[in-house]
């Protein structure tokens, strides 16, 4: 397929600022596989689609405060210095994007806020991304510390206004266990204890996987033709418990639910001879798009992502493509809330 296929008319109003004030209380779009039926609900009625046996996969990645501000020595101008990963723990040496980038050379130094801290650049990467080491005493936990008072949450740039208090508990899902994310899975956000307390009351369990979303989900495509397209590898691990309760639901023939089109790429990276999920862990740079042939899950809960994004093609590839752009289309009409604080679409049989 095409990248233009993938393109649609999306409205700057319906781009949601701010979450829903009830997590499990944003809308809810249900599209059906085999039916066609389209129908709009509210999140928690996610229940009723769901029954004893079911699996519903979700990802416990972390969201790290990754932009930091900081100042260039002598000229003292500021910089963005956004955290994509840590390369080594010990010598403190992280990948970032730096912004503006044309300021900054290798043999730079950054100072951050009133702290001792203090990172120089040692190389270049791509045409923002630099290789920094953080100068500091401070080690382990006491390192990390300082990040978290330094950084701020990395909420995605379509999101235009000032980041708030709020955004750190709102842009972190319930599951959120270990630390690593520059962005929410943004599916999983929309679930509350309660609500998972009432999906274990009927049967469905909920099992976690790993998968650290790098800024290559989001991304432009920037070649028409999607074969030529490669993502950024994504660091994951899918440990033993969780493939022994989504290869007990798919024996079943119950429902395996990826919560996010994260948890559905480390799925589909983890596949064996036999079309079951097994144990991994490592990196994945797997791009999904339509057709293909899933083999773990069958079902997706996903957010309204962009035009013309890896993301959409992967709902697409789940979905059908006919029946999710048009069910984009209805949510256009119907003001459903786009991006990572708005709504959600349940994809299903």
């Amino acid at each position: 397929m095409k990248l233009s296929e993938f393109n649609f008319n999306l409205p700057t109003e319906l781009i949601a600022f701010y979450p829903a004030e009830n997590r499990d209380e944003s809308r809810l779009m249900v599209v059906h596989r085999k039916t066609g039926l389209i129908e709009h609900k509210i999140f928690k009625d996610i229940l009723n689609y769901f029954e004893d046996g079911d699996t519903m996969v979700v990802n416990n990645t972390k969201v790290f405060p990754a932009r930091m501000y900081g100042n260039k020595e002598k000229t003292g101008a500021k910089i963005e210095v956004f955290l994509l990963r840590e390369l080594n723990r010990e010598y403190k040496l992280w990948d970032v994007l730096v912004d503006p980038a044309r300021k900054i050379r290798v043999g730079n130094k950054l100072y951050f806020g009133d702290s001792d801290l203090v990172a120089e650049v040692i190389d270049n990467t791509t045409s923002r991304g630099r290789t920094i080491r953080f100068l500091t005493d401070a080690v382990g936990e006491d390192f990390y510390r300082l990040i978290d008072q330094l950084g701020e949450t990395p909420l995605p740039r379509y999101i235009k206004r000032d980041v708030e208090e709020a955004d750190k508990e709102r842009f972190q899902t319930i599951f959120a266990e270990h630390k690593g994310a520059v962005a929410a899975p943004t599916a999983g956000l929309h679930f509350t204890k309660q609500l998972v307390k009432r999906l274990a009351l009927k049967g469905v369990d909920v099992a976690p996987l790993t998968l650290h979303i790098g800024l290559g989900t989001f991304r432009p495509v920037d070649v028409e033709d999607l074969t030529k397209h490669k993502t950024d590898s994504e660091n994951f691990n899918i440990a033993q418990e969780t493939v022994d309760r989504v290869n007990y639901s798919l024996d079943k023939k119950g429902k395996v639910c990826a919560v996010g089109t994260t948890t559905l790429r480390a799925l589909e990276s983890s596949v064996s001879s036999t079309n079951r999920l097994k144990l991994n862990s490592g990196w994945t740079d797997k791009f999904i798009f339509p057709p293909y042939d899933f083999k773990i899950a069958n079902a997706l809960i996903t957010n309204f992502h962009m035009p013309q994004s890896i993301l959409l093609m992967m709902a697409c590839a789940f979905g059908g493509y006919e029946l999710v752009m048009k069910a984009y289309e209805q949510a256009v009409e119907e003001k459903y809330q786009f991006f990572s604080y708005g709504d959600a679409m349940l994809i299903i049989d």
